[in-house]
């Protein structure tokens, strides 16, 4: 069996030592050495040669956010797990933008960090269920809506479209006429680069156009 070997920046002492024996329980970790914090990490990376990285975020002097960026510029590959009580999508992100791997609350720690160490080596991104939650919040009001000129009307008669109505029934809940619909969906072809309306609902369900 392959020892994995860790490498910890925490600068909660009790944290510290907690971790030590979490690890210390299972014969496939080996906790390389722990630091306060990340002032010297590169050295750390080269003279320890750790398989994955556990980081606390709020650490004095160089803090986890800094230290991230340090580590991708020596190697970025490792895993970087962060570690934090932190709940709020502005650290997460943020260390996320850094390349971080995984992001585990440290109330979680107990019962997630084997599986984290695991799934961040096998290639995956570890999170808390709250982190997790936090991110596809983020993720979705962050999505740009494509711009592509559409007028108020143009954007009514496509929503229309998209709830499945026909070209008369677009004009009777607009209250136009059927011919003003057709040319209205005309143009709205035209800017959308599509020649059908099953191309023109289909390109705004996907591109959040609406």
């Amino acid at each position: 069996m392959k020892i994995i070997k860790v490498l910890l920046f925490e600068d909660n002492e009790e944290l510290r030592l907690s971790l030590s024996a979490l690890l210390g329980f299972s014969e496939e970790f080996k906790l390389l050495a722990s630091f306060s914090n990340c002032e010297d990490i590169e050295s750390h990376l080269i003279v320890f040669e750790p398989d994955i990285v556990l980081m606390d975020i709020d650490m004095p002097v160089v803090n986890g956010i800094e230290g991230l960026k340090r580590v991708r510029k020596v190697n970025n590959d490792i895993p970087v797990v962060m570690l934090t009580v932190f709940e709020d999508n502005k650290h997460i992100i943020k260390a996320i933008q850094n390349g971080a791997t995984g992001y585990i609350l440290k109330q979680d720690l107990s019962s997630r960090l084997s599986s984290a160490i695991h799934e961040a080596l096998d290639g995956g991104a570890p999170m808390s269920p709250l982190v997790a939650s936090l991110v596809l919040k983020h993720i979705s009001n962050n999505i740009s809506k494509m711009d592509y000129q559409l007028t108020n009307r143009e954007k009514e008669i496509l929503q229309s479209l998209t709830d499945g109505n026909s070209y008369k029934m677009v004009a009777n809940l607009l209250g136009i006429a059927e011919g003003t619909v057709s040319t209205h969906i005309k143009r709205i072809y035209e800017k959308l680069g599509v020649h059908s309306q099953a191309e023109a609902v289909s390109k705004a369900l996907k591109e959040n156009i609406l």
